[in-house]
């Protein structure tokens, strides 16, 4: 059995089973008692775990990560070392592998693979956009849920896991996708993934990765030096303009790929709208690449003619007409050489005198797609896009602005920048519940929208200090620019502390009586001593310390001295509860103290508390919890799962 199972780490997470074992860890399924809803727990194998510096790397990617917040990635919600046990807790997945999916269905149709790549584009470009470079996206690690969404999942861990990889056996699962850049060990950036991406869409549309070979080795020379075959050669079912998509992705040198998975996207979108669209060789120049194969007017379509006279065949030569002949010839010649020179001199030295007082009307681009402007219509014009920009009322790709304005004068040659528009500027809400308010505020600058953030501080015996309670609006509520989000953020627990009084030396029915008035609970527990019979010789917590109302303080009380009759009325252990049905639980033989955690049907029965072994009946530790019918009870000693049964509180039979 493994180890981990059973066990609660920082007195939170309870390990429940295995669902995935991967080279550098292995992932658990577990329970949030905190936030009471399951969790996938990613747990560093032992070996790793011995490497500080691997430990570090880890720790700081995680942390990066945590900070991505993104429909299609897979959230972490907390990385930790408890018990030097290093790990990440991470949103549970309900569904299975892009690559399990495959295995099932062989070959996808091309709906599918435009479907699932767009998400996954998504997700890179919110990721790069933040700075992080997935370095391992692989079908493995994207997630298919039940509804068809995807989350991609262990974003910037292969960066820490590359300094232990080498091309082995265990390799070629992940060598079937790295970038050309990758296998070089070369220097890599946002481009790798988008490679990557490119080889899972090959996948999907062919039903086999580009390469393939006996060693991850072979593998890794053919993606630096080998062209894969074109995916319509093995399945022309294939639209020409997605094969384009994804060839150009694959592109062998970086610079010929796609510069930004926001590139990338566009052209998927445009595939979306016209499945038969064919985009140019030039496709990686700028964001709107599609050349219509019907109507759209290129360069190559402007044929330039020009006409020569046919030569006079001369009938009757002379020596007159030959040195005429010459002497014009010679004059034509002198003419084209003072032309010549005019003209060098003209374009070298004079055209930007001339040109400095030539101004003409700059034309109009407002409201136009920017892909419809035909920069061969403007030669007058240098055109480029300045900056793609949001609008709540501008349809996507359209142009909202340009400087200079239209119809202004302009020298000739001048240069337009245009601000297109990217759509509305909206977004969903994230689910910020449990994050610091310091990466809540973060998550939502990052989202771009300018919203104004402002804290409201609650008490909460369940959120710990400092961390979001709940937000307004709520997660996946439409947000728009400028949107005020309150965080309702936790103040810690509104507890009310008790200083325990001196009880030793106390009668132990005045003891009790006090207790009572304080709201303290007590246990009492009869032995032979010297001290007169009834007086209290030993409290469980000393005085002055403060606890909640409710806690229980065990006492000791004196039977009086051996030479004294015993009370034969009086029961050798007494426990005050009034309902009859108390559970005297087994408790770990010895002396010092343990932390004692009591979940009931997997809720936290009250805060973990330490317990003096030596204060501990013979029956064990006696609880009384305010239920009714029947109950499962757990109870954790150290974090570790001592004892378990399933009990009727109503007639006080132990089940199970």
């Amino acid at each position: 059995m493994d180890n981990y199972i059973g066990r609660l780490l920082d007195n939170r997470y309870e390990i429940l089973e295995v669902i995935g074992t991967g080279g550098m860890a292995v992932v658990y399924k577990a329970r949030c008692h905190r936030l009471n809803r399951l969790v996938a727990i990613k747990i560093l194998k032992d070996e790793l775990s011995q490497d500080a510096e691997f430990r570090r790397r880890f720790h700081a990617e995680s942390q990066a990560v945590a900070m991505l917040s993104h429909p299609n990635i897979v959230n972490v919600y907390d990385v930790s070392h408890s018990d030097n046990v290093d790990y990440i807790v991470m949103e549970l997945i309900e569904g299975i592998t892009l690559k399990q999916y495959m295995q099932q269905k062989g070959i996808l149709n091309w709906r599918e693979v435009l479907h699932f790549s767009t998400q996954i584009a998504k997700a890179l470009e919110h990721a790069h956009s933040r700075g992080i470079i997935h370095r391992d996206i692989k079908p493995h690690n994207i997630m298919i849920l039940k509804d068809g969404s995807v989350k991609v999942a262990d974003f910037g861990i292969a960066r820490v896991s590359s300094a232990q990889s080498t091309l082995t056996r265990e390799a070629l699962g992940s060598v079937h996708y790295i970038s050309p850049e990758q296998a070089k060990g070369s220097k890599i950036d946002y481009r790798s993934d988008l490679y990557s991406l490119g080889v899972v869409m090959y996948e999907m549309l062919t039903g086999r990765p580009p390469y393939d070979g006996e060693t991850p080795v072979s593998v890794a020379i053919q993606h630096i030096n080998a062209q894969a075959a074109a995916p319509r050669s093995l399945n022309p079912q294939i639209p020409i303009g997605l094969e384009q998509i994804t060839m150009h992705a694959m592109a062998a040198n970086p610079d010929d790929r796609y510069s930004s998975a926001t590139e990338m996207l566009y052209d998927l979108d445009e595939f979306r709208r016209n499945p038969n669209v064919s985009f140019s060789a030039a496709a990686a120049a700028v964001p709107h690449t599609a050349e219509r194969t019907t109507g759209q007017r290129t360069a190559a379509e402007r044929n330039v003619r020009t006409r020569t006279a046919a030569p006079q065949k001369s009938t009757a030569p002379s020596k007159n007409r030959s040195n005429s002949a010459a002497l014009v010839a010679g004059i034509i010649c002198i003419a084209l050489a003072l032309c010549f020179i005019g003209y060098f001199l003209y374009s070298f030295f004079f055209a930007d005198f001339f040109m400095e007082t030539a101004e003409v009307a700059a034309p109009n681009f407002v409201g136009q797609y920017v892909e419809e402007i035909d920069h061969n219509d403007y030669p007058n014009f240098q055109i480029q896009i300045g900056q793609w920009a949001p609008s709540d009322t501008v349809e996507m790709g359209k142009v909202i602005d340009q400087d200079p304005k239209g119809n202004r004068m302009v020298k000739s040659g001048a240069t337009i920048s245009l601000t297109v528009s990217s759509g509305p500027s909206t977004d969903t809400m994230r689910d910020l519940v449990n994050y610091t308010e310091q990466n809540a505020r973060t998550i939502l600058t990052n989202l771009g929208l300018n919203l104004q953030v402002v804290t409201q501080l609650e008490s909460s015996d369940v959120i710990q200090k400092g961390a979001v309670i709940r937000t307004d609006p709520v997660d996946k509520a439409q947000l728009t620019a400028g949107q005020t989000v309150t965080l309702i953020v936790s103040s810690g627990p509104d507890i009310v502390l008790i200083p325990v009084p001196e009880l030793v030396g106390m009668d132990v029915d005045d003891a009790k009586n006090e207790l009572d008035r304080l709201n303290l609970q007590y246990g009492i527990r009869y032995v032979d001593a010297d001290e007169a019979k009834g007086t209290v010789i030993f409290q469980s917590i000393k005085q002055n310390e403060e606890v909640k109302a409710g806690t229980t303080i065990n006492l000791q009380v004196s039977n009086g001295p051996k030479d004294e009759e015993p009370d034969a009325e009086k029961d050798p252990t007494e426990f005050p509860f009034t309902d009859p049905k108390v559970i005297w639980l087994p408790m770990p033989q010895g002396t010092g103290t343990v932390e004692v955690t009591i979940m009931i049907d997997d809720e936290l029965e009250e805060e973990p508390f330490l317990l003096e072994l030596v204060t501990v009946t013979d029956n064990g530790l006696p609880i009384a919890p305010d239920v009714e019918g029947v109950h499962e009870l757990t109870v954790y000693i150290d974090g570790k799962l001592w004892y378990k049964m399933t009990y009727d509180f109503d007639t006080g039979e132990q089940l199970t």
